[in-house]
């Protein structure tokens, strides 16, 4: 059976997504990351880069998010397209949250969350980048069922992993500034394999406190050493 490696974070969930709308049966294992569990040397044979999501496959290990949302996606030939147009769309989406979307929702929510002292010039431009991001997701969103075109795709799965938690940056407000992305998210919280993800959201208790340990934990290369 398919092991799958996991914190309920975005990236987490966009695979759990992908594996329910897959209807794969699974066995879900947590690796809770504020205890520093991704830093254990079993997981670390997993993912070297000690972070989750991280899958075994029939003996075939994959790691990051979206490399795992494409071997599953290819392998059993669902939610990537056929045809060359609607693929090349579908990679560009994908690679758009990958290296953007993503990587800026993150450090916009360990400024405004997880830093030791408030740094206004960095969440400003966090924030603002991922404001930016979205403003172009929902133009095109507002044009586009789906961010290849009419058929839902892996690249559909991955934004909303961070779609789904824009409250955590944007505050109250959430998507209400883009209206056809909240649409759209809207949309895939419908779809029945939502069910399943919900349910796993509860499946095993995490450690939420961010005391000094999760800190150490989550951001080692922050400790201070003293020779």
């Amino acid at each position: 059976m398919l092991k799958f490696y996991y914190h309920p974070t975005p990236n987490s969930m966009k695979v759990a997504l992908l594996l329910e709308e897959l209807g794969l049966p699974y066995e879900a294992i947590s690796v809770d990351i504020f205890k520093g569990e991704q830093h254990d040397p079993a997981f670390r044979q997993i993912n070297p880069n000690r972070k989750v999501p991280a899958i075994v496959d029939d003996g075939i290990t994959v790691f990051d998010s979206h490399a795992i949302l494409l071997y599953l996606g290819q392998k059993h030939g669902r939610f990537i397209p056929d045809e060359v147009a609607t693929n090349a769309a579908m990679l560009s989406w994908l690679q758009f949250v990958a290296t953007g979307l993503s990587p800026f929702s993150g450090q916009a929510i360990h400024f405004l969350h997880y830093a030791p002292e408030a740094l206004p010039y960095a969440q400003n431009r966090y924030v603002k980048e991922v404001e930016r991001h979205y403003q172009v997701l929902d133009d095109h969103l507002s044009r586009s069922a789906f961010l290849a075109g009419a058929e839902y795709s892996i690249a559909d799965m991955a934004l909303w992993g961070w779609a789904n938690s824009a409250g955590f940056i944007l505050g109250d407000k959430g998507l209400t500034d883009y209206p056809s992305l909240k649409g759209f998210v809207d949309r895939i919280a419908a779809r029945p394999a939502m069910a399943g993800v919900i349910a796993l959201r509860t499946k095993h208790q995490f450690k939420a406190d961010l005391d000094a340990e999760s800190r150490k934990a989550m951001f080692p290369q922050n400790e201070v050493t003293v020779a």
